[in-house]
């Protein structure tokens, strides 16, 4: 039995896997896909304090190294479900069952894809899905968003303030299509094609897959108390782009240490009530 499961390897989930260890704990880190989540997939994080701009798969890398050097466990299968057993809770991935003192959720959020040609090719090479996290890589340049929200319109302007020149598309019965060998070149609508460096697809998330009975949720996201990051179940915590906006690196890495320090406390109070 572990101390405590992570699911997923952001740097939510790598974050608390790190304060997690060096706390003297046992951890293992569930990933379905590959360490970083979408940090790997960002052509450069600018926006990482005291660091000059570095790859987001190398962000990635560094961290997923530092955790490993520190002891976690690493089993990459995608979770299926959560079990809460009391002091023990249960997590389903692949064809096995993993037990522990305490789990963190820091499996992201679910991006919704507009499925058209070229997005899935060209995800990372000038396909985005968060004007915030890549907005400045453009600046100066022209890109193109697509999104059916009323946010679209604030986060075309986030763009503009960031010195992008935008061209927003907002019809959800146009023919969308993203053009582009190596990297987007244009965005075809309706078969015209609009030149641009990138196209931002901006469309809501969609709530992840249920993994555990009566975990509460704040519309598409888990609900947690932001001071503890402590869900609905009891010994079972959230972190990162699962529990809300700004979907951000710096927000997860905060969330990451509190959900790791607070399921520490929740496994030391749970010893003391047994000796009682």
């Amino acid at each position: 039995m572990y101390d405590i499961i992570i699911v997923g390897a952001g740097p939510a989930g790598l974050t608390a896997a790190l304060y997690a260890r060096r706390a003297g704990h046992t951890v293992l880190i569930l990933e379905g896909g590959v360490p970083g989540g979408q940090a790997a997939t960002t052509p450069n994080v600018e926006n990482w304090p005291g660091t000059p701009a570095i790859g987001g798969a190398d962000f990635a890398m560094n961290l997923y190294q530092q955790v490993q050097d520190l002891g976690a466990e690493v089993t990459f299968a995608a979770v299926t479900g959560l079990r809460d057993e009391g002091a023990v809770k249960t997590v389903l991935a692949g064809e096995q069952a993993f037990q522990g003192r305490a789990v963190i959720l820091a499996n992201g959020v679910r991006r919704r894809k507009l499925d058209v040609p070229g997005e899935e090719r060209l995800a990372g090479s000038g396909v985005s899905y968060c004007a915030t996290c890549d907005g400045m890589l453009y600046r100066g340049k022209k890109v193109c968003v697509v999104g059916f929200t009323s946010d679209t319109k604030e986060e075309a302007e986030l763009l503009r303030t960031m010195g992008c020149e935008v061209e927003m598309f907002t019809s959800r019965t146009a023919k969308y299509a993203v053009l582009g060998q190596e990297r987007v070149t244009a965005l075809s609508v309706n078969g015209e094609e609009h030149p641009c460096e990138a196209v931002f697809i901006l469309r809501p998330a969609a709530a992840p897959d249920t993994l555990l009975a009566g975990l509460a949720m704040d519309g598409v996201h888990v609900a947690v108390d932001k001071a503890t990051m402590k869900t609905s179940v009891a010994g079972v915590f959230a972190a990162g782009d699962c529990t809300g906006k700004p979907y951000q690196i710096a927000k997860a890495v905060g969330d990451g240490n509190i959900a790791a320090l607070s399921a520490a406390q929740y496994i030391e109070e749970r010893s003391r009530e047994k000796k009682a």
